[in-house]
């Protein structure tokens, strides 16, 4: 049978549409970093080396990390993977895959005082929106600050498909991306900042104090949630 070439066309830009998205724009700088000069892209992972990262307190990358078709890729639980170098003021792209059910996230101005990350370091939440546990709580979802300030829902593409985080970070000063569009943004020690932190689970007795202080730190992938996740196209330019 042969099919009417407008109805062939009509299949084509349908299933285009769920094959393809549309180009992610770039983060503007305004508002708060108005002015800022931002540096040369550099490449944290270029589909073939992992020799900017390590693992947690480790010299070597942990097992359960691998490169496989040109991304980087965990199926099981594993240590965190942090960056050799420190960054203070950047601008981090990361796309992203995650399995489904997944949860996961990206930690940013961390140190290795304590036993996880976490536990100095903000979190740029990772996380399949529709099928994980912890998509009940608004600022658990992905693009989030994790526990602490929550971003519009409904921009986060399905499991299967590539996503693009976003992270810039100038002082205080903090923006979080997703897929083109800008999530939220926070300056620490604000009353916006203080009174998120106080709703979270950070301002416990037990947790440290010098949660989300440092100016200068790791960035680092976490590893210890069980599930599939990927990265590729890891890049990060200084801003001045």
């Amino acid at each position: 049978m042969r099919v009417p070439s407008r109805l062939m066309l009509g299949l084509v830009c349908v299933l285009t549409s769920f094959a393809l998205w549309p180009a992610t724009p770039a983060a503007q700088f305004s508002g708060p970093l108005a002015g800022v000069t931002p540096g040369p892209w550099r490449s944290l992972f270029d589909g073939t080396s992992l020799a900017a990262f390590r693992g947690y307190r480790m010299t070597t990358v942990p097992p359960g990390w691998t490169i496989a078709d040109g991304t980087l890729t965990k199926n099981e639980k594993t240590i965190d993977l942090v960056s050799w170098d420190l960054f203070s003021d950047f601008d981090l792209v990361v796309e992203w895959k995650i399995g489904a059910a997944g949860n996961a996230g990206i930690f940013y101005r961390g140190n290795e005082i304590y036993d996880h990350i976490y536990m100095t370091a903000p979190e740029y939440q990772l996380l399949d929106d529709l099928g994980a546990e912890d998509n009940r709580t608004a600022s658990h979802l992905a693009g989030s600050a994790y526990d602490l300030i929550a971003g519009p829902g409904g921009h986060t593409r399905p499991v299967g498909y590539w996503n693009e985080a976003r992270i810039i970070a100038k002082g205080n000063y903090v923006e979080h991306w997703l897929n083109g569009v800008k999530m939220l943004d926070y300056e620490i020690g604000s009353p916006n900042w203080q009174a998120a932190f106080a709703a979270s689970k950070f301002s416990a007795p037990t947790w440290p104090k010098d949660f989300a202080s440092l100016r200068r730190g790791y960035i680092a992938f976490q590893g210890d949630h069980d599930g599939a996740l990927a990265f590729r196209n890891i890049r990060v330019r200084e801003l001045k």
